[in-house]
C-alpha cells in the first residue's frame, strides 16, 4: 500500500517522491511540470509537457516539498511556487473526482441516495461506496463497504451533490467498470490531501454488517 491509499502493481511505472526518497506507482503521486514563468504547476491530468516532479499523494509529503521547496532540486534549478499550492492541488483533485463521479452516473454507473445505494450494496452491484465527509456518522455507518470494493469519505456532500447534479448528497455508489477505476485513483490522491475523516469509523462498523 502506497502513502496515498493506492495498492501496488508490478507493471505499473513507477516514480520518486522528492520529499520521501520513495518510488511507487504512478497512481500514488502527484506530477508538478515548471511552468514558462519558473513557476510550479500542478498537472493533475499528466499532460502538460516538461520533465515531470513527482510528490506522494499525501498532505504531509506535499507541505515538506512546499516548505522546504524540494522543488527546485527536483528541477535541478531554481523555481518558484505559488501561494497557494497545495489548495490548488487539492481543489484540482476534488474537481476531478466529482467530475468523474458525475460521468459515471451520467452513463448509469452511479447512483445517489440511501436507499438506491442499500439495494446497490445488498444485490452486490455496488463496488465504490461514497458518503460525504459532513453527513452523519450514524447515517453512514447503516452502509457499509461493498465486498471487494472500496469506501470513500473524503468529499463534502456539496462536492457530491454536483457530482449527481443535485444541492447535496451523502450517499453514492459506482459500479463495476465503467470509471470505477479512474474515481479510485483520484478519490485515493484526494483522500490522502484532506485525510480520512470518518473513513476508519465507518469501516470498523462495516465489518459487523
Amino acid at each position: 500500500m502506497t502513502r496515498g491509499g493506492q495498492t501496488r502493481t508490478s507493471d505499473e511505472p513507477e516514480r520518486r517522491c522528492i520529499a520521501t526518497g520513495e518510488s511507487q506507482p504512478k497512481s500514488g503521486l502527484i506530477r508538478f511540470v515548471v511552468g514558462p514563468d519558473e513557476m510550479i504547476v500542478p498537472d493533475l491530468l499528466e499532460k502538460l509537457p516538461g520533465r515531470g516532479i513527482w510528490v506522494a499523494a499525501d498532505r504531509d509529503a506535499l507541505k515538506k516539498a512546499v516548505e522546504k521547496n524540494l522543488f527546485s532540486r527536483g528541477a535541478k534549478r531554481k523555481v518558484a511556487l505559488p501561494d497557494d499550492l497545495i489548495a490548488q492541488v487539492e481543489a484540482g483533485l476534488a474537481r476531478r473526482v466529482v467530475d468523474l463521479v458525475s460521468l459515471a452516473r451520467k452513463s448509469g454507473h452511479a447512483v445517489a441516495g440511501f436507499e438506491k445505494v442499500k439495494i446497490w450494496l445488498a444485490e452486490g452491484r455496488a463496488k465504490v461506496l461514497l458518503q460525504a465527509a459532513d453527513g452523519s456518522e450514524r447515517g453512514k455507518t447503516k452502509l457499509w463497504t461493498p465486498e471487494g470494493g472500496r469506501y470513500f469519505g473524503c468529499l463534502t456532500s456539496q462536492e457530491l451533490g454536483l457530482a449527481f447534479g443535485r444541492q447535496s448528497v451523502i450517499h453514492g455508489a459506482l459500479a463495476a467498470g465503467g470509471l470505477e477505476r479512474r474515481v479510485v485513483e483520484e478519490a485515493s490522491k484526494l483522500r490522502g490531501l484532506r485525510g480520512t475523516y470518518g473513513e476508519n469509523l465507518a469501516e470498523k462498523d462495516a465489518k459487523d454488517v
